[in-house]
């Protein structure tokens, strides 16, 4: 129990170094920085567990990017900052780099020394993983927003 505690703090730690780095190179305001990592070892943090629990990835990804939704949105009303200064940075942590590299890998491969089923199947494979995380992603950030704008605005 102790190691997965401690496995769960150290992704969210190095999950947090990317969310401040690209917080930094989109030149968000410093007081934001301890906030934007705290939205990517939060993000991370939630897709781990979820997946711990047996869920796939491309379902995680989608929950922790509309939980990271629902934070920003309460962040940039209490803060007075603009939404997408948290999220962007918090959700850099749940790009599928892995699975795009791996497809172009194979695209490549299939180029190179000729088309197999395995290449093929692979490709698709990890294709379609990055297009529905990617998909999840986007889906999750836009759903807490508007849900709030929809609900929250006078009829009239």
């Amino acid at each position: 129990m102790n190691e997965l505690i401690l496995q769960y703090i150290l992704n969210a730690i190095f999950a947090a170094i990317p969310a401040i780095g690209f917080a930094m190179v989109f030149n968000v305001p410093k007081n934001t920085l301890a906030y934007c990592g705290l939205g990517g070892a939060l993000t991370y943090t939630t897709r781990y567990v979820l997946m711990d629990f047996g869920m796939a990835i491309e379902l995680s990804t989608f929950i922790a990017s509309t939980f990271i939704g629902v934070v920003a949105l309460y962040w940039s009303r209490k803060y007075l900052v603009p939404r997408p200064v948290y999220t962007i940075a918090s959700i850099i942590p749940l790009l599928p780099g892995t699975y795009a590299f791996t497809a172009m890998i194979n695209l490549i491969t299939m180029n190179a020394h000729g088309v197999t089923p395995e290449l093929i199947n692979m490709f698709i494979d990890n294709s379609l993983k990055t297009v529905i995380i990617l998909g999840g992603i986007g889906f999750g950030l836009a759903l807490p927003s508007l849900y709030y704008i929809r609900y929250n605005r006078p009829i009239i």
